[in-house]
C-alpha cells in the first residue's frame, strides 16, 4: 500500500489547485494526488504556519509535502533561505512549481530521505512528520535534528494531541534537555526545542 511518504508514487496524477490565505499570506499551490493532504491545506500545518516566530537565516522544512510551510515561510521571512525535503518525489516536483508559481526567490526542494541529502547547517528546522510512518521513522528524525542544527537553534513541530504530542514533547525533552509547548489549536500542538548554545 502507497502512502505520501512513499518514495515515487504510483498513483495516476490529477493535479489540483488550491489556495491558501493566512493573514497577509496569499498562495496558490499545486497538488496531486500520492501527496499529503491534496485537496486542502492540512489543519496542523496551517496552525504551525500561524504559530512560528519572525524567521532569519537558514531553515530547513523537513517533509515539506508539496510545500505549503516552507513556501509560507520564504514568503513572509524574506531575508531567510529555506531548504525544503521530503522522500516523495512527487511531493518535491509540486514544491519546486509551488516555489516556481509564487515567486519565491529564498527557497529550494530535494528529494531526501530524512537527513540523508541534506548537507547543511540550518537556524530553524520546521516539520509536519509523517506520524502515520510511526516513532520508529519519526524519533530518529528528532535524534538527527540536533546534528543539523547551529547552537541555539530551534526545532519547531506539529503533532496532534490524540496521534502522541504527549510522548513527542516527552522525546524532545529527552533529547534537547527542553521542549516547549507555545501554541495548542483544535487539537494540535507546537513544539519547540533548542539546542544548547555550547553544543558542536
Amino acid at each position: 500500500m502507497e502512502h505520501y511518504y512513499t518514495n515515487n508514487p504510483s498513483t495516476p496524477h490529477q493535479l489540483k489547485t488550491i489556495h491558501f490565505t493566512l493573514r497577509d499570506l496569499s498562495l496558490k499551490l499545486i497538488t496531486d494526488r500520492g501527496v499529503f493532504s491534496k485537496g486542502k491545506v492540512d489543519y496542523g500545518s496551517m496552525v504551525l504556519i500561524k504559530s512560528l516566530p519572525v524567521l532569519k537565516g537558514k531553515i530547513l522544512d523537513l517533509g515539506c509535502g508539496y510545500g505549503v510551510i516552507g513556501v509560507s515561510i520564504a514568503k513572509l521571512n524574506p531575508g531567510s533561505q529555506v531548504t525544503m525535503a521530503d522522500v516523495n518525489q512527487r511531493a518535491v516536483e509540486l514544491a519546486k512549481a509551488n516555489i516556481r508559481g509564487n515567486n519565491i526567490k529564498n527557497a529550494v526542494a530535494l528529494v531526501s530521505d530524512g537527513f540523508t541529502n541534506i548537507n547543511d547547517k540550518f537556524h530553524t528546522i520546521v516539520s509536519n512528520p509523517p506520524i502515520r510512518a510511526g516513532k520508529k521513522v519519526i524519533y530518529p528524525l528528532f535524534e538527527q535534528s540536533t546534528e543539523y542544527l547551529y547552537p541555539g537553534g530551534c526545532l519547531y513541530l506539529v503533532i496532534q494531541k490524540k496521534q502522541g504530542a504527549k510522548s513527542a514533547a516527552d522525546k524532545l525533552e529527552s533529547i534537547f534537555g527542553n521542549c516547549e509547548l507555545i501554541n495548542k489549536q483544535g487539537g494540535y500542538w507546537i513544539l519547540k526545542s533548542t539546542k544548547d548554545t555550547e553544543s558542536q
